[in-house]
């Protein structure tokens, strides 16, 4: 079994020399045969599947010729009976005594196997018939008006009920079908088919008055299982199939089996089935002849279909004729495995010999490979050992473990040293990264003071420029209002607006003064409503919203007092409200909410920010409050968020996050408080 896995694996060695002597060997039985026993097996089932479908389409041959003679005898024998001498005899005498001539042909039409058999002339009045008949029949089907031209004509047509029951109320009920709901046919919501597919012939003869006249007959092919069992008869006799298959011919009005001998459960005709999607399809939607395997009913068949045309050359149905595939692909899959096992036993008693062969040829190289590979995956120790012959193998074997020997010593003194001087590098790059590190948070702390001190110096500038014009223009509108004396009562409301107005840029200017220099009113709190210093910092991100679609919503809740550094609480809103706008570049809404909310036994408020933006990774979540991360790129620092929290726990409170890739962020400000109404 050794010898037997050691090969295996040689042959799944391509490059070895092993895999290329015994592919040599075992090519020819494992490989090319097999491909020739598939091409020839494949070339074998399509040359035997095609004669499958010759014999199907041989068969509807013999179907249709034999439709085509039952048109041409019908014909036949309509003429022969208009041609008769007792019919000329009768003819004679029937305008004074009509009965003989009805007799006669109810005579005929039961000798024949007529449905009906009527005389109709040039004007469409019916002379007689074979039935008393309720109203007279359609006189312009193209076989009448053929035959009253003097043609005799054949052809299938299509009766509708009321055509029907002028002849017989019998031939009605005999052209009812009930619809059978059939796996694969077309959906449809018919429930019954009350037509009859009709084969009507006519032949033209003269009255004795000299006018044109025709005789007309037909026969109804609706539940006509005569016809269909004798072609079934004539087409496959009993030894015509093998053992298990069966032979069917079929009638369809459109897609409905009229006439059948295809069999449903307890022996019962599949009359009112219909024929599956892809055959409808082919034959009554594109006028093709179906040849090929098409599922009838429960089973599969080997098929073969032809449109019906009416008088009109429309296609109004199908002749089928087909037997059962299973037999055939029983018969298929068991020369198949025969020939198959047949192979594999011819494998069986061969390829163990040249295994065996081939073992003795190639012990002293797997014992070679085996050792290299032991060596390749770590144990150095690995020897070939003695190995039996005198052969060149042999010594090739004996000079392996020599080198494997000189290779085992210089290994080892090859680990000694990069032991040591890996020792040495791990330290010197331990200590340069951490340098490194220290470096880089120094430098970017030092650039980010200096930033923010110079945005805090220019904006002090910027609050002390803009509140000097406003104080000037207040006392200037003092002076105004006392100029014009009473008149200023006229322009009250007008005043009031100026006065509001600058009054609310001076209130601007104030909390932009305390954002940006919040050092100057550090260790100042006081309690306050959150509410008020969430309305107080939407005007420091108006500018950012003004760019944006965002809605802002607010809804203010909480019933408790906050105690907190107002500056630097307003600076964690302001963090939170601008990484929320930049969340949503493309617009959204911003939700701000403030409630009360216990933590445990501490009493708090908690300031919502929900965003509808673009969401975060968890990665990303995980990392948001570490110094100097930023998603922003150049536009951010990465210490947002990092003095947001700092501030916050500093006040006995905290940050948290909850947040979904594509569905928004929500940040949770919470904070002790004292709860007023307990």
């Amino acid at each position: 079994m050794r010898k037997l896995a050691v090969l295996t694996a040689a042959l799944l060695n391509k490059h070895s020399v092993r895999f290329r002597l015994l592919a040599i060997a075992l090519l020819p039985m494992l490989v090319i045969l097999p491909l020739l026993l598939g091409i020839s097996i494949h070339r074998w089932n399509a040359k035997f599947d095609a004669a499958l479908t010759s014999k199907a389409y041989d068969d509807l041959t013999i179907a249709r010729q034999y439709l085509a003679r039952i048109l041409d005898n019908t014909q036949s024998r309509l003429d022969a009976s208009v041609q008769s001498a007792r019919f000329q005899s009768i003819l004679a005498t029937s305008a004074a005594a009509p009965a003989p001539l009805g007799n006669f042909l109810q005579e005929t039409a039961t000798a024949h196997a007529l449905s009906f058999l009527y005389i109709v002339d040039s004007n469409g009045k019916v002379v007689a018939s074979n039935y008393p008949m309720a109203a007279a029949p359609r006189a312009d089907w193209p076989v009448i008006t053929a035959a009253l031209g003097g043609a005799a004509r054949t052809a299938i047509d299509v009766f509708q009920p009321i055509e029907l029951a002028k002849f017989s109320n019998d031939l009605v009920r005999q052209a009812y079908v009930d619809i059978v709901v059939t796996e694969r046919s077309l959906p449809t919501t018919r429930t019954q088919e009350t037509r009859g597919l009709v084969l009507q012939s006519a032949v033209p003869f003269d009255l004795p008055d000299g006018a044109h006249a025709a005789l007309v007959g037909g026969i109804l092919l609706n539940h006509n299982l005569g016809f269909v069992d004798r072609i079934n008869d004539l087409i496959f006799s009993e030894r015509g199939l093998p053992e298990g298959s069966k032979g069917t011919v079929t009638l369809f009005l459109d897609d409905v089996r009229i006439s059948t001998n295809v069999l449903m459960f307890e022996g019962k005709r599949a009359i009112g089935t219909r024929v599956s999607t892809e055959v409808r399809n082919a034959v009554l939607g594109r006028g093709q002849i179906w040849l090929d395997s098409a599922f009838v009913v429960n089973d599969w068949y080997v098929s073969a279909y032809e449109p019906l045309l009416d008088s009109h050359d429309r296609r109004v149905g199908m002749l089928y004729a087909g037997y059962l595939e299973m037999p055939f692909t029983q018969a298929k899959r068991q020369t198949v495995i025969e020939i198959a096992l047949a192979f594999l036993l011819a494998v069986i008693a061969t390829v163990p010999l040249f295994l065996k062969w081939a073992a003795a040829i190639f012990q002293p190289l797997e014992r070679m490979t085996d050792t290299i590979s032991q060596v390749e995956g770590g144990k150095l120790d690995a020897r070939t050992g003695p190995v039996p012959g005198t052969d060149e193998l042999t010594r090739v074997a004996v000079q392996l473990d020599r080198m494997l020997d000189r290779l085992g010593e210089q290994d080892l003194e090859l680990r000694a040293a990069n032991q040591t001087l890996n020792q040495r590098v791990e330290e010197r790059t331990s200590k340069l990264v951490q340098a490194n590190r220290q470096l880089e948070t120094t430098t970017k702390q030092l650039i980010m003071s200096e930033k923010l001190a110079t945005i805090g110096e220019i904006t002090a500038g910027v609050a002390h420029e803009i509140n000097n014009p406003i104080a000037v223009m207040q006392g200037n509108l003092e002076i105004i209002k006392d100029l014009m004396g009473p008149k200023a009562e006229e322009a009250k409301t007008e005043f009031r607006l100026i006065d509001e107005q600058m009054s609310r840029v001076s209130e601007i200017v104030t909390r932009l003064l305390q954002f940006a220099k919040p050092q100057e009113y550090v260790g100042y709190t006081d309690q306050y409503d959150p509410g008020t210093v969430v309305t107080d910092t939407l005007p420091l991100v108006k500018h950012l919203l003004n760019k944006t679609t965002i809605s802002v919503e607010r809804d203010f809740r909480a019933t408790r007092l906050v105690t907190m550094n107002r500056t630097e609480l307003q600076q964690v809103v302001v963090n939170l409200l601008v990484n929320a706008i930049h969340a949503m570049a493309k617009g959204g809404r911003l939700t701000v909410r403030t409630c009360d909310r216990d933590d445990g036994a501490r009493y708090g408020i908690a300031i919502e920010v929900i965003d509808t933006g673009s969401g975060m990774s968890p990665e990303v979540k995980q990392r948001i409050f570490d110094p100097f991360f930023s998603t922003k790129q150049r536009e951010g620092t990465g210490l947002g968020l990092s003095i947001s929290q700092m501030l916050v726990t500093r006040q006995g409170g905290k940050i948290t996050v909850k947040s979904e890739r594509g569905k928004g962020t929500a940040f949770t400000v919470w904070l002790p408080s004292v709860d007023l109404s307990r």
